[in-house]
């Protein structure tokens, strides 16, 4: 498992790091293929913020707690991805998908759209792993990101399909 510890307006000492790690390497227990931790920490005034995002194989999870006490909001953000993980592999085992690990890359370039003060256009590229998946367990990652959209490989088609939450609450799909 991969850890990486960014931190803003505040410093990185021994101490935080090693309970940043011990914290961290709790998740392993809950979903055993964990690949990549990205933990950023941030203070501004008495507002301490810990943000922890996880990839485990595919699944992208994310915790962002504020607390006035930097270690609370590392506890908070830890609670919020161990829920998380454990919501998502007990859907896993009711589906019986525990045991599918194909993955494929999907390369997403994004285009922000060139405004007419001559500014350069902006490009966005995004390399995320898609792996098959059916439509419920896409709206739950979906949920689960707390996004607006989700791709991902229908697993009954193999089409890179993309579920969506419309304005009116309900979830849409776009499949090509």
């Amino acid at each position: 498992m991969n850890i990486q510890i960014t931190v803003k307006n505040v410093e990185l000492t021994d101490a935080i790091r090693s309970y940043v790690e011990k914290k961290v390497s709790k998740v392993k227990k809950y979903f055993d293929q964990v690949v990549d931790v990205h933990v950023v920490l941030d203070v501004q005034k008495n507002v301490h913020m810990a943000e922890i995002l996880v990839n485990a194989k595919g699944v992208f999870l994310k915790g962002i707690e504020k607390s006035e006490d930097l270690y609370a909001s590392i506890d908070l953000a830890i609670d919020k991805i161990e829920r998380q993980l454990v919501k998502y592999k007990e859907k896993l085992k009711s589906k019986k998908l525990i045991d599918k690990k194909f993955e494929v890359p999907l390369k997403l370039d994004v285009y922000e759209s060139e405004s007419f003060d001559d500014k350069p256009v902006s490009i966005i590229t995004k390399e995320i792993p898609v792996k098959p998946m059916d439509i419920e367990e896409a709206v739950m990652q979906m949920d689960l990101l707390n996004k607006n959209f989700f791709v991902f490989r229908n697993a009954k088609n193999s089409e890179v399909n993309v579920v969506y939450r419309r304005d009116d609450g309900n979830i849409g799909l776009i499949q090509p």
